[in-house]
């Protein structure tokens, strides 16, 4: 399989190196239940604003349940479609809107979300697992397909599975997919201080 693992101005832990988003999923091979729990405790387990834990998952599991794993693959943007109809499981991660102990607004939810997910991802690759988060989804047909209450926002799309060759993909696919990563230089988002002095 491909690996891409991060290239950092120092040494990170590897999970962390090795974690990124493919879009090859084996369409063979299913998550086992343990697995998925283990995924779901380690969002479970991430930090939040008052302890709030604002996140929701609305889990398919085709393996398990196709019915609902066809629900949430017909929201998915078409570009999407075209390579997560591999990933066994698909979920939807969703963001409640208001506060559980006094029904005020949290504006937190979604950062506080984003953390569960990204516990999840790498829980996932702890696992042997890869996991690639989508924006590209109906959110509003998310809400009737899933039965979502009014008081949420539902943030995101996860495919997760167990990763592939890159030959599963169509051309353009594969390009990203054997292609480099690369993110920004850390002077250019991280600030010592004050905005705009860079962290050196």
């Amino acid at each position: 399989m491909q690996q891409k693992p991060a290239t950092t101005s120092v040494k990170v832990h590897d999970i962390i190196e090795n974690r990124w988003s493919p879009r090859a999923f084996d369409a063979t091979k299913s998550v086992s239940h343990t697995d998925l729990i283990a995924l779901l405790e380690a969002a479970r387990w991430a930090s939040s604003c008052f302890n709030d834990q604002p996140w929701r998952f609305v889990v398919c599991d085709k393996s398990t349940d196709a019915a609902s794993w066809e629900k949430a693959f017909a929201i998915l943007a078409e570009k999407n479609k075209l390579w997560a109809k591999n990933a066994p499981v698909l979920m939807l991660a969703v963001a409640m809107n208001n506060f559980n102990h006094n029904g005020s607004a949290n504006r937190w939810a979604g950062y506080d979300t984003g953390a569960a997910a990204a516990s999840l991802t790498l829980q996932a690759t702890a696992l042997g697992l890869v996991v690639h988060q989508m924006g590209g989804f109906d959110a509003e047909k998310s809400r009737t397909v899933f039965n979502l209450p009014e008081d949420c926002t539902p943030m995101a799309m996860l495919a997760v599975g167990y990763q592939a060759a890159a030959d599963v993909l169509d051309e353009d696919f594969q390009k990203m997919e054997l292609g480099a990563r690369a993110r920004a230089a850390l002077p250019e988002r991280f600030f010592a201080g004050v905005w705009g002095k860079s962290v050196e």
